[in-house]
C-alpha cells in the first residue's frame, strides 16, 4: 500500500491562515485549499498546537482537516542529531530576529521521521535558515515551502 504524501504545517502557517488581517493570509488560504482539494493530508505537531494556543484557542484550528502528530522517542532522537548539527554550525547562521529555537528543530525532526511528509509549510524565514543549514549538512527528505510564495507560483499552476 502506497503512503499518501502529506504536508507538515508549522505554527506560523496556522497563525497566517486564521488571521484575515495577516499579509500572508491569502497565501495560507490558497495552500490550505490546494492541499485539501488535492488529497494531501495536513499534519500538525502537538508542539505546534502548544505554540498556537499561547495566543489562540485549540477550537480555532481546523482540526477535522488535520492529522495530529505527537512528539515521540524517534522524533527526540532525530532532534538531537539535528540540534547537534545546528549548534556546531550556528556561527554560519544569520539569525537576525532570534536565537536558535529548539521547537523548530523538533518540528523539522518530526517532519523528517514521518515517512509521508513531502512538504513543510511555514512563513518563518528564520526557520528557513535553519532548514537550509540542515539541508546542506543532513539532507532532510522534505521540501521547505515559504508562505511568501503563493501556491500557484510554487507549483507552476496556470490560472486560465
Amino acid at each position: 500500500m502506497k503512503i499518501r504524501e502529506s504536508v507538515f504545517c508549522d505554527t506560523s502557517f496556522f497563525i497566517r491562515l486564521l488571521d484575515k488581517n495577516d499579509p500572508h493570509h491569502g497565501n495560507a488560504k490558497g495552500y490550505f485549499r490546494y492541499f485539501t482539494e488535492n488529497g494531501f493530508p495536513l499534519m500538525i505537531s502537538t508542539i505546534a498546537i502548544a505554540e498556537y494556543c499561547v495566543r489562540g484557542k485549540i477550537t480555532d484550528l481546523p482540526l477535522r482537516n488535520l492529522q495530529i502528530v505527537p512528539f515521540n522517542l524517534d522524533h527526540a532522537l532525530r532532534t538531537s542529531e539535528f540540534a547537534k548539527l545546528i549548534f556546531e554550525n550556528k556561527s554560519s547562521l544569520d539569525l537576525k530576529q532570534r536565537k536558535i529555537i529548539p521547537n523548530d528543530t523538533k518540528l523539522f525532526a518530526q517532519a523528517d521521521i514521518e515517512k509521508s511528509v513531502l512538504y513543510y509549510l511555514s512563513s518563518d524565514t528564520e526557520s528557513s535558515k535553519i532548514f537550509n543549514l540542515l539541508r546542506n549538512e543532513s539532507d532532510p527528505k522534505f521540501q521547505f515551502i515559504n508562505l511568501s510564495t503563493p501556491y500557484d507560483l510554487q507549483f507552476g499552476i496556470l490560472d486560465l
